[in-house]
């Protein structure tokens, strides 16, 4: 019958809101309802929702030149977006390549890792989240909904602890010792460093809770990658772009990329997403390598040029730690007063409350049911985690001190409400 068309009924909605304006921090529903978004369309949404130069960046080319395929043709948005990356992307990181998604980013880096070193692993984190796509899905532990139910996923892929203090029930020192000691027997063991391309890590897991890496597990990463002649892979598809209270999620600890791959918050909800690496490092990649339709659109470059701007002229950087600070503290004072949150962890606008049973085991039901009751309220939120234990906030850099304060107040209730029952 015409007209009976439906979304998948796999896709599985977070709220139930349906939206018909944005603006900053802030979405409107059909009845005109206004909602605090803590979720940035997952983080994407670094400058608001239609912040007006981004606006007017995306009408201005639409009406001069929608698509200009740049390996046909340049356009000069793109070459202005290549410029202003430039000035923000770790030294020596000189060379650019665009796609579309924070998955395709993936596959280009490891594409690039395979070609340069002539090597067939890669050595991934637990809990690292890398995309969908099977290559991506391949690299991805965070939790089995990514990878179940199109095997075999592409083989070559290793896998070594993460330092989480929290899933472990160490000190972050004991964390660390244990990830880097089973880094090397993974190299011992699993797959010798003269087959390994790449370590491919995120500074901080998202999907898999919101935990941040650190400084020591970092430099053994960059030791054991200069002693075998192994690239870093610095995957900044979520912490990049101002997330974190630093331009990238990496430079909280002094991390040094080979390769970074950044998507998500580059171009404030334009799909646009790239990998960076040196000239020397790019020039290895196989001619005929790099490439697709859409990448690069100029649309999305436009946008993400202003994006750019905006993030720099209102100082959103420095804005995402000041208000994550106050964000942070914040939920702390809730999770002070619950034994259900056992932990509140973060970098910037990029933090996780985890929920945890009277028995200390992952609690996805109250983290649920806390990030659905608050919806009800007006704070839209989502959860992540192995179990889907953590609630996570994300909210836009332009985020107010004002808003930070509302949004807290109504997690407090929250929190209240479901704990209480």
């Amino acid at each position: 019958m015409p007209g009976s068309a439906q979304l998948s009924q796999t896709l599985k909605q977070a709220t139930g809101v349906l939206a018909t304006r944005g603006e900053g921090v802030l979405l409107y529903d059909e009845d005109g309802r206004r909602y605090l978004d803590f979720t940035a369309g997952i983080g994407v949404t670094s400058t608001g929702h239609c912040h007006p130069r981004v606006v007017e960046a995306a009408q201005r080319q639409v009406g001069t030149l929608i698509h200009a395929q740049y390996t046909t043709v340049m356009h000069r948005p793109l070459l202005t977006l290549v410029q202003r990356l430039g000035e923000v992307l770790p030294a020596g990181l000189d060379r650019l390549f665009f796609a579309n998604s924070g998955s395709e980013a993936v596959e280009a880096a490891l594409r690039l890792s395979r070609q340069a070193t002539g090597r067939p692993n890669v050595i991934v984190f637990h809990g690292g989240f890398h995309g969908r796509t099977v290559a991506a899905a391949s690299l991805t532990t965070s939790g089995t909904k990514f990878r179940s139910g199109f095997s075999p996923l592409m083989a070559g892929v290793h896998v070594a602890p993460f330092p989480d203090p929290t899933h472990f029930g160490w000190p972050v020192e004991q964390a660390t010792d244990f990830a880097l000691a089973q880094l090397d027997y993974v190299l011992q063991t699993l797959t010798t460093p003269a087959d390994t391309a790449a370590f491919v890590v995120e500074p901080v897991l998202g999907e898999g809770g919101y935990v941040p890496g650190n400084e020591r597990f970092f430099a053994g990463l960059r030791e054991r990658a200069d002693r075998y002649g192994i690239l870093l892979v610095i995957d900044e598809v979520q912490t990049g772009v101002g997330r974190t209270g630093k331009f990238w999620g990496g430079m909280h600890f002094n991390a040094d990329p080979d390769i970074l791959i950044t998507a998500k918050g580059l171009a404030s909800g334009f799909p646009l997403s790239g990998i960076a690496a040196s000239a020397e490092l790019m020039a290895k990649a196989w001619p005929g390598s790099q490439g697709g339709t859409y990448g690069a659109n100029a649309v999305a470059c436009s946008a993400a040029v202003a994006t750019l701007d905006v993030i720099r002229d209102e100082g959103l950087v420095d804005n995402a730690a000041q208000r994550g600070a106050q964000l942070r503290a914040a939920l702390q004072l809730v999770a002070d007063k619950h034994d259900a949150i056992t932990d509140v962890r973060g970098l910037g606008l990029m933090i996780g409350c985890e929920f945890r049973d009277a028995e200390g085991k992952p609690d996805p039901v109250t983290a649920a049911a806390a990030q659905q009751e608050a919806a009800r309220r007006g704070l839209l939120l989502l959860t992540c985690g192995a179990w889907g234990q953590v609630v996570r906030f994300i909210p836009a850099l332009v985020v107010s001190g004002d808003q930070i304060e509302e949004a807290a107040g109504i997690w407090a209730d929250t929190v209240n409400s479901v704990v209480a029952h």
